[in-house]
């Protein structure tokens, strides 16, 4: 049985691992991240399974054992669901880990435990309810009131990113593609990935995201209208979280969150879809950056 003197928490991601060791009053006691491997579930459990010992070794002891992962896990049979890492869709993580490390695995959507670590000690430990965002290679979103992960009857709560995006037209929507196999999920538009796709149907030019945003600061007229759009639509899809859960604070995390100018942008770009005169809702930027998941997990 694992130590409840130590937690390690660790967040599967599209482009890293990581993994994070705290004791029990959470301070940190191991950090690392390793680029996850491409198409590779064997790899992807024996890295994992290796961190793990790792830091382990360095305690001496065993430890509990959170992970966030891209998806979720079937109601039904517990295998992985809806991941953008494709590779990971029906297979048995879970259970693949528990035999490996010989100990119960403790798991969450990644945006979940992105959203229980800025609850805890991040930009919204000081307010009752925070929906939590995450704009990377995959979007997703995770929600915390009055100190509860709220997970929803079928642990479906936060789904944000495989609504449709609103407000937007049949062309539009028919033109984005999900993997899940719907069209016009927000994620094709808000994903790093889909970011990509807006400025390839103005430019018909194939960059980075990193590279956009450096054209915008250049003040690249393609770049901006690419961000413009972006920015639109994040507001969009942000407006239809405030109308129904209306959280206190949405706080985004990411690499698109590092996006400066978004936080003054979107703000004022709801007041079109909110349905209110007045919105008081905070959109900040996570205290804990990228790393918010992995002590998410720990904490989970």
């Amino acid at each position: 049985m694992a130590s409840d003197n130590y937690k390690i928490g660790i967040d599967l991601g599209g482009t890293k691992i990581e993994i994070i060791l705290l004791d029990k009053s959470g301070t940190e006691l191991f950090r690392k991240r390793i680029e996850t491997p491409k198409n590779s579930y064997s790899l992807t459990l024996e890295l994992i399974s290796k961190l793990v010992f790792e830091a382990e070794n360095l305690i001496n002891s065993d430890a509990s054992v959170g992970i966030g992962i891209p998806g979720k896990l079937s109601q039904k049979n517990e295998l992985i669901e809806y991941a953008n890492s494709t590779y990971l869709i029906g297979k048995p993580l879970i259970l693949d880990l528990e035999n490996l490390l010989n100990r119960k695995i403790n798991v969450q959507n990644d945006a979940n435990c992105f959203t229980l670590s800025e609850y805890k000690d991040g930009a919204g430990k000081n307010v009752d309810s925070l929906f939590g965002v995450i704009l990377g290679s995959g979007v997703g979103g995770g929600i915390v009131i009055n100190d509860r992960l709220h997970e929803g009857l079928n642990s479906n709560s936060g789904e944000w990113g495989h609504n449709q995006m609103p407000w937007s037209s049949e062309l539009e929507l028919k033109s984005n593609l999900c993997y899940c196999g719907r069209l016009g999920c927000i994620e094709t538009f808000l994903s790093g990935k889909g970011f990509q796709k807006t400025f390839f149907n103005i430019t018909n030019k194939n960059i980075s995201p990193e590279k956009i945003v450096e054209l915008v600061d250049q003040e690249d007229e393609f770049a901006i209208q690419a961000m413009e759009l972006y920015e639109l639509r994040l507001a969009k899809s942000l407006s239809i979280v405030i109308n129904l859960l209306d959280p206190d604070m949405i706080v985004l995390g990411g690499g698109l969150s590092n996006i400066n100018r978004i936080y003054d942008k979107v703000p004022i770009l709801l007041d079109e879809y909110v349905l209110s005169d007045s919105i008081s809702t905070q959109i900040i930027k996570a205290v804990h950056g990228d790393s918010s998941g992995v002590r998410g997990a720990a904490w989970l």
